[in-house]
């Protein structure tokens, strides 16, 4: 454990980090990667400068720096935008997070033989990290239909698998406490939690959305957007964490009323503010991104955690495809859109400690045993996804077109 004062550490991150990412750039990686791997060795796998206690005192970064990216998701997403890109949109969200669903659960009982195993790991696997894949499109200020389509469905893509965590965990807790011989409770309830959740979270976002926008036209100077920003999207950051919302779609929604209700100036004013502040974020969320990762829990990833990977790979990309193709949208986006979904991080962790909460609580060895291993599966495999998703996003931008072929 280091006596160096934690400014003094952070400081040194952000600089040893901006030259890291400068370096895998080099090599033809994401920056994000150098990012990462920067703050995995500093961090609670190798270094442990940036040891437990550390990263909680930081925590509050990550919820900045992930409020800063669903307000620029939101702010992309013009209803003209939507309109253009066509029902395809709708389609590809519910396929590509149905079949990641599917295929997970399959695999994981061909795996294990157990359906409430099988049904909880499917109901994490529809969960997409939109960090990643917006910090590459903004790297190399991609441009076309495959970004806004990736920026749509990775906002988006969070409510959806919040809804479909919420159903498909209910179901598998009704027939968990079924075999146990336990008094059972009410399924609707495990289903109408979450959807609550989601609607509060878009009408939050959308309310501070209007002030949001109300108070930037009083604005009398560019100089001080920043500030404004930056106290809506804590404000709603804070709100959400409050009131158990999602933050990411909260912050979505300030930015998509000002997308949809100001001037093209003004919403140019902000970008301009945004784009110099950005690759702040992305360095402190993703290095500390890295420095949480612990390695150790890798050999927990076992025949289950490869039956995941495996499933909810398949499942993005081909049911990104199958959405694409039946919506009528072009080749580049039905080969290209699913690889720009593969990062996973906090949100389905997240998920899987709730899962292991609940089920330590009931009394039946197999709830204790799901309890038990799902939250260092599930971290062994975001492992795998935090670094492979952000290279996949830029295959699939520089396949699109969308980004220089020499970058």
């Amino acid at each position: 454990m280091t006596s160096i004062p934690l400014l003094a550490l952070v400081g040194t991150a952000v600089t040893l980090g901006l030259f890291a990412g400068r370096f895998v750039k080099k090599i033809g990686l994401p920056s994000i990667i150098g990012y990462m791997l920067l703050g995995t060795v500093m961090g609670v796998s190798m270094l442990r400068i940036f040891h437990h206690g550390y990263l909680q005192q930081l925590a509050f970064i990550t919820d900045i720096a992930l409020g800063f990216v669903a307000f620029s998701i939101g702010n992309e997403l013009k209803l003209t935008t939507l309109k253009s890109l066509g029902k395809s949109i709708g389609l590809i969200i519910i396929l590509e997070s149905f079949s990641a669903l599917i295929l997970v659960a399959v695999l994981v009982y061909l795996v294990t033989g157990d359906l409430v195993t099988a049904l909880i790991f499917g109901s994490l696997a529809p969960a997409t990290a939109p960090a990643g894949t917006v910090a590459v499109i903004r790297e190399y200020k991609a441009k076309g239909k495959l970004s806004s389509s990736l920026y749509a469905v990775a906002g988006f893509d969070d409510g959806v698998a919040i809804l479909l965590f919420g159903f498909t965990a209910a179901i598998a807790k009704q027939i968990l406490l079924s075999n146990a011989g336990i008094a059972q409770g009410s399924l609707a309830a495990g289903i109408i939690k979450p959807t609550v959740e989601i609607v509060i979270s878009l009408i939050l976002g959308g309310a501070l959305g209007l002030l949001y926008s109300y108070l930037i036209r009083k604005i009398d100077s560019r100089n001080n957007i920043p500030a404004l920003t930056f106290g809506f999207i804590l404000a709603g950051a804070g709100l959400a964490s409050m009131f158990h919302l999602s933050l990411i779609l909260v912050n979505m929604g300030i930015g998509f009323v000002l997308a949809n209700t100001s001037k093209q100036s003004t919403i140019m004013n902000v970008n301009e503010q945004l784009r110099s502040l950005m690759p702040l974020l992305f360095i402190l969320f993703f290095f500390l991104a890295g420095a949480h990762l612990n390695l150790a829990t890798l050999p927990a990833l076992g025949l289950i955690g490869i039956a995941y990977i495996i499933g909810r790979s398949t499942g993005k990309i081909g049911g990104a495809w199958l959405g694409a193709y039946l919506g009528g949208a072009s080749k580049t986006i039905r080969n290209n859109l699913g690889l720009g979904l593969l990062s996973q991080a906090g949100v389905a962790i997240g998920l899987s400690l709730l899962v292991a909460q609940e089920f330590s609580s009931i009394d039946s060895p197999q709830a204790h045993a799901i309890a038990a291993s799902v939250v260092t599966t599930i971290t062994a495999t975001c492992i795998f996804f935090e670094i492979v998703g952000p290279i996949t996003a830029r295959i699939a931008l520089r396949n699109a077109g969308e980004i220089p072929e020499k970058s």
